[in-house]
């Protein structure tokens, strides 16, 4: 285990050498303090992607020019409508109140889309980096989306002018009163009215009956009790993200996926993960890898004898984790103390991503130049806060997340009324400095895992190696793991694959609990070392079904384990405690 600590003696080093520390750390300083102006995006890396698009839209005077005429053209055909007052097919969301499709406003919505459109083809210039071009893209929409018609409040938008009129202003004056509670809470202030219902772990989620069962410095190993007589021989271990409280899958017990399990008569362990706080800023990837990973295989080899091999499931980045180590117990000598761990009967990934070449969303805001002002930021004090973690999603989706919130509390006056899945959203994490500093390095942008240069004790480690059935499931509006990147694991790992593709996206398809309306799912298995289905031809031939994913996978681990024992109960200690155990509980002030 690593920790922040300084030596007694501090080995002599050179003028030039000390010189160049002490200018790094200057300059590091600097980068934090001017990133905090920058709501911690680099404005390097924006302006190279501007610079980029620049000076490639200046060297295709042809491109200028047919640009130049395609405007011309669309104000034209939006002239046209205009006149004829020809309705737009509109879908989105921003402008569904009937108000947005009648004059004054019809127009403007239309001229509004028409420039989207316009900006989505300038910004697709041949000879642009990729990188640099989906920067282009992203951040000219994300101008587009604050310049939307939707945003202009009592002016310029009909369903706030109605809503005025129909309350006599009292929206505003509620409006006026959710900006102070938002300003308070900013400021660390208690907010005027609390909410409605404060989702509570151990009282309101994460009360499926358990015990924490195994605990060390960067885990507690959770144990659900049972619910049938008999459960599967083989348990069911999962491994969630670091950066979310494991209680994503236990919220209500009506869509708690692990309170389901139980009931069908699975044995349960889950990873809690602890929140860490300056003391954790040397934590590494290999930390979280053994103390998350093989430690607790270890104690449920010794806390279910009777189990020779476990079900392995992981969830996001859980996932990515549990893939390192399943390609690291795959191969023999591998791991120091293998013989300590039980066998991985199978291995299933949720929404988790093993080759980053195409990362979805998150990778516009991953490069060089931003990931070295992320270091800068964590070396402050040693990790990255939730908030600022959050930050970034919500920037991603600034359009729902800020633009729509913002006219929904300020301008509708609404109040917000979480569900137990937006409770754990806000419920945010942090992460250690060198662990998150290698994991984008490693991962997002030297895509070791899947070149096989992911070292593992020393070693390099494959995902060709893995033998073992796997599970794979993406979701169909995935913007943190897209599912074309997640179905890669075919051309990453030759045995059994099942690939699910389920709708919902990265949260709600995952917490998908049966009964619930409107889902369905696509499946379909290619045998060990079958061959490779692009995307288009695995989309042809897997059979599409209704309903959740949790039923068919349930069946598919009955059908690789190795029959039923009579239920488990969790180990009673006292000095751990019942589930949800302390780690969940964990809160820091950012």
């Amino acid at each position: 285990m690593k920790v922040p600590m300084k030596d007694n003696v501090t080995p002599a080093i050179s003028a030039e050498e000390h010189a160049r520390r002490t200018a790094t750390q200057f300059d590091s300083r600097l980068h934090a303090a001017l990133a905090k102006a920058s709501s911690g995006l680099s404005p390097i890396s924006l302006a190279l992607a501007g610079m980029d698009w620049a000076l490639h839209l200046a060297s295709q005077p042809a491109q200028v020019a047919r640009l130049a005429t395609a405007a011309q053209q669309s104000a034209l055909h939006w002239w046209a409508d205009t006149l004829h007052n020809r309705p737009e097919d509109d879908n989105d969301p921003r402008f569904l109140h009937p108000g947005w499709k009648h004059w004054p406003w019809a127009p403007v919505v239309h001229a509004y889309h028409e420039a989207e459109a316009w900006w989505d083809d300038a910004t697709r210039l041949r000879g642009m980096e990729p990188h640099h071009q989906e920067m282009a893209r992203f951040y000219a929409r994300q101008w587009l989306d604050m310049l939307s018609p939707s945003n202009t409040g009592l002016w310029g938008n009909p369903e706030v002018r109605e809503r005025t009129r129909e309350t006599l202003g009292s929206n505003l004056v509620n409006g006026w009163i959710n900006a102070l509670d938002n300003w308070r809470q900013q400021h660390g202030l208690a907010p005027v009215r609390p909410s409605e219902h404060e989702y509570r772990p151990g009282r309101d989620v994460a009360i499926t009956p358990g015990r924490v069962v195994h605990r060390n410095h960067l885990t507690e190993l959770l144990q659900f009790s049972p619910t049938t007589a008999s459960v599967q021989r083989e348990p069911v271990f999962i491994v969630p993200s670091w950066i979310m409280k494991y209680y994503i899958l236990d919220l209500s017990p009506q869509n708690s996926f692990v309170k389901w399990l139980t009931d069908q008569g699975h044995t349960v362990f889950i990873l809690s993960w602890r929140n860490p706080d300056e003391t954790d800023a040397l934590l590494d990837m290999a930390d979280y890898l053994h103390e998350g990973v093989f430690d607790n295989l270890a104690a449920i080899k010794a806390l279910v004898p009777d189990a020779e091999a476990v079900h392995a499931c992981g969830y996001c980045l859980g996932g990515t984790l549990l893939s390192i180590a399943a390609a690291a117990l795959s191969r023999p000598g591998q791991i120091e103390q293998a013989h300590l761990l039980p066998a991985l009967k199978t291995v299933t990934l949720l929404a988790a991503e093993t080759d980053f070449t195409e990362p979805g969303e998150m990778g516009v805001l991953i490069d060089e130049s931003q990931v070295s002002l992320l270091e800068d930021m964590m070396a402050e004090r040693g990790f990255l806060s939730g908030p600022q973690m959050g930050g970034a999603f919500q920037y991603l989706h600034s359009r729902e997340l800020v633009w729509s919130q913002a006219l929904r509390e300020l301008w509708l006056g609404e109040n917000e009324h979480p569900n137990d899945l937006m409770a754990w959203n806000s419920d945010t994490t942090r992460m250690p400095a060198v662990m998150h500093s290698e994991y984008l390095r490693r991962c997002y942008l030297r895509n070791e895992l899947a070149e096989g240069r992911f070292p593992v004790e020393g070693r390099a480690v494959s995902l060709a190696d893995i033998r073992v059935p796997m599970f794979v499931v993406g979701t169909e509006k995935d913007h943190v793991s897209p599912w074309k990147s997640v179905y890669k694991i075919h051309r990453l790992a030759d045995t059994e694959i099942t690939f699910v593709l389920t709708s919902g996206g990265h949260n709600a398809g995952i917490v998908s609990e049966p009964g619930h309306p409107n889902r369905h799912y696509a499946m379909l298995t290619r045998p060990a070392d079958g061959p490779w289905l692009t995307c288009g031809d695995w989309q042809a031939q897997a059979m599409p079904q209704d309903g959740s994913w949790w039923t068919a996978w349930h069946q598919w681990l009955i059908g690789h384990g190795s029959g039923t024992v009579p239920g488990r109960l969790p180990l009673e200690d006292e000095a751990l405690g019942p589930a949800p155990g302390h780690y969940v509980h964990q809160h820091y002030l950012d």
